[in-house]
């Protein structure tokens, strides 16, 4: 017998709405914990009001809010299916001569329609308010002056120094320089084709210095073969040059654009980019695949939630209920950030790390439903 239309949309409409009212449910939570912590590292500063910090919150939520995404979509299949089992629903669906499968699939068809906008929607826009937090938290809570971005050209990076006046020896004024180098060899954080321009405060240009190459050691960028090139005066040359930092590798990769805050439609070039300019793209690899996943993913949430909350509505366990889909979510999170971390690592796979949690759960899912049904 074929499902009616009366039917599915009746399944879909009632774990729509548990699916969104269990969202903003976490969301909720998580907006209010994530707003105390950063009141809290707020406190330590004197220039930041409490209405930046609960914009900083709002704008923090899509962060955590897309990792808990496959839990809502988890315990909420659970409450629907409780829910229709309780009221003898489900009982009366089957005895119409519906099979599981039927109506399963209305739900399922919600759990990939929602992995899909979470992919091209959700991430998308969530990525344009995760990009504004890491900026406003560079700015007024870490004050970081350094900056640093990755384009087809190669890498630029821009730094404030001390520049000692030529006239006044030892007299020290404020500025920076911009830095750009067309390829970045790792790990050893090795320069090629660096060019650097030296502005006073007031963007006044000071000289050009070109390098061959250039080491990040200590507190120092290493320049090997320099030009330096001033005004109304002949090109000067030397074996090594000395420019002072407070850069470090691991302040250059934090300040690169995190994966959460890159959009689903922009990895794809941004991942090439990052390669061609020397750097491991592997992280990012990782994440957009994760994103392909999410539909699957999602499926295979919802064949988990049917396995453990179908049962006769005489039969307790409800509690036991709460717990096995409470440990299903533990257990799918810890493989999926463990199998990511390997693939990050480039110990394992991209597309191994980045499918196999979703395709081994909805296996699993698949696999207990033909065991525990009979049709």
């Amino acid at each position: 017998m074929k499902i009616t239309p009366t039917l599915a949309i009746y399944l879909i409409k009632r774990y729509a709405v548990n699916l969104l009212i269990l969202l903003a449910a976490l969301l909720a939570v998580i907006y209010l914990f994530d707003t105390v912590e950063l009141i809290r590292r707020a406190s330590k500063k004197t220039d930041v009001p409490i209405t930046l910090v609960l914009q900083m919150g709002l704008l923090k939520l899509p962060e955590v809010g897309q990792i808990l995404f496959p839990f809502a979509v988890l315990f909420s299949a659970m409450f629907t299916f409780w829910q229709l089992t309780r009221k003898y629903e489900l009982i009366i669906v089957r005895s119409s001569g519906f099979s599981v499968w039927q109506f399963l699939l209305p739900i399922c068809a919600v759990g990939v329609i929602f992995g899909a906008l979470q992919m091209t929607v959700i991430n998308p826009v969530g990525a344009v308010f995760i990009g504004k937090f890491e900026q406003m938290e560079r700015t007024y809570l870490k004050h970081q002056d350094n900056h640093i971005a990755v384009f087809k050209e190669g890498l630029w990076l821009k730094q404030d120094i001390l520049i000692e006046s030529e006239t006044k020896p030892g007299d020290l004024t404020e500025g920076y320089i911009i830095l750009h180098a067309q390829k970045v060899q790792q790990p050893e954080w090795v320069l090629q084709n660096v060019t650097i321009l030296y502005f006073t405060d007031s963007n006044g240009f000071l000289q050009r210095i070109d390098a061959k190459n250039a080491t990040l050691e200590g507190n120092f960028w290493n320049l090997n073969d320099v030009t330096i090139h001033k005004d109304q005066t002949a090109p000067i040359n030397k074996k090594t040059y000395k420019l002072p930092t407070t850069l470090t590798p691991k302040d250059i990769k934090e300040s690169f654009s995190s994966p959460e805050s890159m959009s689903f439609w922009k990895l794809p070039a941004y991942i090439r980019t990052l390669e061609q300019t020397g750097f491991d793209a592997a992280k990012l690899r990782v994440y957009y695949h994760n994103l392909l996943s999410q539909p699957l993913m999602f499926c295979a949430m919802i064949l988990l939630a049917a396995t453990v909350s179908m049962r006769p509505p005489r039969s307790r366990g409800t509690l036991m209920m709460v717990f096995t889909g409470v440990f299903i979510g533990f257990i799918v999170f810890f493989m999926s950030s463990f199998l990511q971390a390997l693939g990050a690592s480039q110990q394992i796979p991209v597309i191994l790390a980045a499918w196999s949690p979703a395709l081994i759960s909805f296996l699993l899912g698949l696999a207990a439903m033909m065991t525990i049904e009979d049709g």
